[in-house]
């Protein structure tokens, strides 16, 4: 996760780099180093010294040197600190022309001095970083040729951190992780640190989770089915595209929510949004695409119950028969069960409610393509068995209790709901909102 320096000197300038070491420890914990087995030991023996993340080398004698260089030309390395004897530049050990020749193949620069690493540790330490959070398996596409295509859009301006998902780990606690490194970073003033999520919409919400509540700026790359938020605010959809999004730099200061204390980005549904994404398997969505939700939807209009649904809000208690309740923070027009107001603003302070109060299945179906219509127009609803406001808190009590769906994942039976904005709760790269 953290950037990697190679750290070597030959043997008369030892002690000058582990006097450098001292000076920079507190930056250096922020990277992993890479240092020859002598200079290792110095490093774990030295105090203060051995918080530095730290992987040894082999002494040159055993290839060392060449191991290193395999390193710098498979691109794991930020920078290279070699404070090099100049009397015995060529002929010393470990092999300067051979670490030299790997970093000017590879772009990567290389110090050789106390006055030149200090110089590299600043510019390195204050540029811009990204953590990206990429998850393999979002997509139909291949996800080694559409990783290496971020990282050649990104890395001439942004050095990229790349974070794999891992199926039995939650991307949240891998931002929390990296959340964590940026606000310590911060405290040493080190630059600009962003996050940037790369997957599905689940993959985005997970992620988002963690960053609601810092300030640090979320890129989105989109590689999912539906890609909700990111069309919600937006964000284009194409991966170059998305990727000059995040290079652009222009942030939108939008809501979150929450849940039952559940982290909210997109949307929640009790009855039929709920039902109609357990329907949408991950088999009919890598077939289908968006497609799989229209055909799920259509499967829920058949099965669709009502349900007794008491709400509060604005200090009000008003109960309703309803076969569907949506509560959405961001949706794209394409979540038609949000769009009872015509438009979901995402950064008012508000939650969108809908609420459809038909009965029938032939109900059901004129109330959908009625919302299908408000969202193309972006005109609010007019039809009496649709229900629409908006309002920061909301408490939902439903009889039987109802299947919760939030941001697309479904959840146990909870009952009562609640659900709170979040004003102001995420900072999004995103093109600027046409006025």
């Amino acid at each position: 996760m953290p950037s990697t320096l190679a750290i070597l000197a030959h043997s008369t300038q030892v002690e000058h780099l582990m006097a450098w070491l001292s000076q920079h420890q507190e930056v250096l914990t922020h990277f992993q180093i890479i240092a020859p087995a002598e200079i290792a030991q110095r490093i774990q023996q030295g105090g203060s010294l051995a918080k530095i993340d730290l992987i040894p080398l082999t002494d040159s004698e055993a290839g060392g040197d060449i191991t290193l260089a395999a390193k710098i030309l498979a691109g794991e390395l930020t920078g290279v600190l070699f404070f090099a004897d100049p009397q015995a530049l060529m002929t010393a050990s470990p092999s300067f022309s051979v670490l030299l020749r790997a970093c000017q193949l590879r772009g990567i620069p290389i110090a050789l001095n106390e006055m030149s690493a200090s110089l590299m540790l600043r510019g390195i330490s204050r540029g811009q970083v990204a953590y990206l959070i990429f998850n393999p398996v979002a997509g139909q596409g291949n996800p080694n040729v559409e990783l290496a295509t971020i990282r050649e859009m990104l890395e001439p301006q942004i050095l990229v951190q790349v974070i794999m998902t891992q199926p039995n780990v939650n991307p949240a606690d891998q931002a929390r992780d990296v959340v964590g490194i940026i606000q310590s970073k911060a405290k040493h003033d080190m630059g600009h640190s962003l996050i940037i999520a790369s997957g599905g919409d689940g993959t985005v919400s997970a992620v988002a989770e963690a960053t609601i509540g810092t300030g640090i700026p979320l890129g989105i790359i989109p590689r999912g089915t539906a890609n909700a938020f990111s069309v919600g605010l937006g964000i284009p959809t194409n991966l170059r595209a998305a990727c000059a999004t995040i290079l652009a730099g222009n942030t939108h200061v939008v809501d979150a929510a929450r849940c039952n204390d559940i982290p909210m980005i997109l949307l929640a549904g009790l009855g039929f949004e709920a039902g109609m994404v357990s329907k949408a398997t991950r088999e009919l969505k890598n077939e289908l695409g968006n497609l799989a939700y229209l055909l799920a939807g259509v499967k829920q209009l058949a099965t669709a119950q009502p349900f007794t649904a008491t709400v509060e809000f604005d200090g009000q208690v008003t109960q309703f028969s309803t076969t569907a309740i949506t509560v959405a923070n961001v949706a794209p027009p394409t979540s038609v069960l949000a769009q009872g107001l015509g438009a979901v603003i995402p950064d008012d302070g508000l939650l969108e409610v809908t609420m459809a109060t038909s009965q029938t299945r032939i109900q059901n179906l004129k109330a959908l393509a009625s919302l299908t219509a408000s969202a193309t127009r972006g005109n609010p609803n007019q039809r009496e068995d649709i229900l629409s406001f908006r309002t920061p808190y909301l408490k939902v009590t439903t009889d039987p209790p109802q299947t919760l769906v939030i941001d697309g994942e479904v959840m146990d039976v909870i009952n009562p709901v609640e659900f709170a904005c979040i004003p102001k709760g995420l900072t999004v790269l995103a093109p600027l909102p046409t006025l």
